[in-house]
């Protein structure tokens, strides 16, 4: 009689071979788009028509009503409506990117964090932001007041929520602060999160129906954990124990944008490990963020993946501003690099321990960045030739410009002091290297109001995994726990 784990074993394989076309692609690259490159060229179209708009409407119009129009298409989307307090789910038709498809709360109902208390992370009260964002519905969650929040351990959110600090100063910070685990559709907008610490070896509500043991956080701001459509906008992140922000564990379909990084030396980290090959499926934008004071490296630092960097301003660094591993895709275009005064650490780019011979092949390219006090940028792979042919070429971007795209980065109203600042008077360019809710609502749950949209029924809640890769999963781990004991070996 054959010896069971031989029998385990054939099992595995023929099931493997069976559902090689389906499961195993959605297990290594879940929810990848399949054209990275038309997600670059939408980008580019609405920055150009929003850039566009602003000067035409400026030169026709009165100054005061074209005031608002700083052509970012994700302001410029909502930001000139006076009334966008009463329709604050438009901005989740703003998003671009490769997290356009996050959509939050929107269509759910308006929770109202009234009690900045976090007392108890197993049984959180109603009003609190805990207890808001373990929901299963979609919520739209807003602040009555300025609010700092003290976070006793992780605060994890579940699937369909929109945080909109809007409207009041809001700060999170203290024990673990933000983690998204295995979710999706979260928007994270106009929160301050800093001096953020690892905290946990406790029980922490994730759900209305689920309390799990956590072992100590990293002290991550914000932590994307096996997570897809998110979108972090106009956020301000500084002092963490780790990263400011990072996503791991196969995340996708991420944009950073808007948002003000200081402070820090680790900012952020794309990619859980060199050997994880899920993160082959991540895809992550940046855009118009302002890295600003005392920060040291990884503006990302990334693992795997196609990353693209667009008009953003890297202020200074001390070491380098982006950095990889494990052959990740960077497109960088459109942004401004400012090197600090250090002659060693003028280099824009670091391959992380891999020498030449192994990173010449990876696709690193800059096009249309401006250079300024000697930062320069090390092009490899199809970075040199036609790997983006696709993608839309980015005109070299005036000083002014770049500073119109980047004013608000942050959370609104924040001092940045001025944005000239560091002599930005001018630096060289990168060539191309391509040839071509009301609140109106009457339904009342605790402390939610019914504000969102009727005309779009909230979606279904996606299962985080088929039941094709379950089986498969539960049969591996079978065979290791099998052959883990004394009568287990496979010889």
């Amino acid at each position: 009689m054959l010896h069971f784990p031989i029998i385990l074993f054939f099992i595995i394989s023929f099931f493997l071979a069976s559902f090689t076309s389906v499961v195993c692609f959605n297990l290594t690259l879940p929810h990848q788009h399949p054209d990275p490159e038309s997600v670059v060229q939408e980008l580019h179209r609405r920055v150009n028509n929003s850039v566009f708009r602003r000067q035409m409407l400026g030169s026709i119009v009165e100054e005061k009503h074209s005031a608002c129009l700083t052509g970012n298409p994700i302001d410029d989307c909502w930001r000139c409506d006076p009334n966008w307090n009463s329709n604050r789910q438009r901005l989740a038709d703003c998003g671009i990117g490769f997290g356009l498809g996050a959509m939050g709360g929107k269509g759910g109902q308006i929770y109202v964090v009234t009690d900045s208390s976090d007392s108890d992370p197993v049984d959180p009260k109603p009003g609190t932001l805990r207890y808001g964002v373990i929901q299963e519905e979609p919520l739209w969650i807003v602040f009555s007041s300025n609010m700092m929040i003290k976070l006793r351990y992780e605060l994890i959110v579940n699937s369909y929520k929109t945080i909109d600090g809007r409207g009041a100063n809001v700060h999170i910070t203290g024990g673990g602060c933000i983690t998204l685990q295995y979710v999706s559709n979260v928007i994270i907008h106009n929160i301050h999160v800093h001096n953020c610490y690892p905290a946990g070896n406790t029980n922490v509500r994730s759900s209305p129906t689920h309390v799990g043991f956590r072992t100590k956080s990293d002290g991550d701001g914000i932590s994307i954990f096996g997570s897809r459509n998110i979108w972090v906008d106009h956020c301000s992140l500084s002092y963490c124990s780790d990263g400011l922000i990072d996503a791991t564990m196969g995340s996708t379909g991420i944009t950073i944008s808007n948002s003000y990084f200081s402070h820090h030396n680790d900012v952020m980290l794309l990619g859980h490990s060199d050997g994880y090959i899920l993160d082959a499926g991540m895809q992550v934008t940046l855009a118009f963020n302002r890295f600003g004071e005392k920060l040291v490296q990884r503006m990302p630092r990334c693992r795997r993946g196609y990353i693209h960097v667009v008009n953003n301003d890297f202020t200074s660094w001390e070491m380098y501003a982006i950095g990889g591993s494990a052959n990740p895709t960077i497109n960088s275009q459109g942004n401004r690099y400012t090197a600090p005064e250090d002659i060693n650490a003028k280099e824009v780019t670091k391959r992380v321990e891999a020498d030449e011979k192994d990173w010449a092949d990876w696709n690193w390219r800059t096009e249309g960045d401006i250079m300024v006090n000697g930062a320069f940028f090390v092009p490899s792979g199809d970075g040199l030739g036609v790997q983006y042919v696709k993608a839309t070429s980015v005109e070299p971007k005036s000083v002014g410009l770049i500073d119109q795209l980047t004013m608000n980065a942050g959370v609104f109203g924040d001092p940045r002091g001025s944005l000239s600042d560091g002599g930005h008077s001018g630096g060289t360019t990168s060539s191309s290297t391509r040839s071509s809710s009301s609140s109106g609502g009457s339904d009342i749950f605790g402390m939610i109001f019914g504000g969102g949209s009727t005309s779009s029924p909230a979606p279904p809640r996606a299962s985080s995994i088929s039941f094709a890769t379950a089986i498969c999963w539960s049969l591996l781990i079978l065979l290791a726990c099998y052959t883990s004991t004394n009568h287990g070996a496979l010889l």
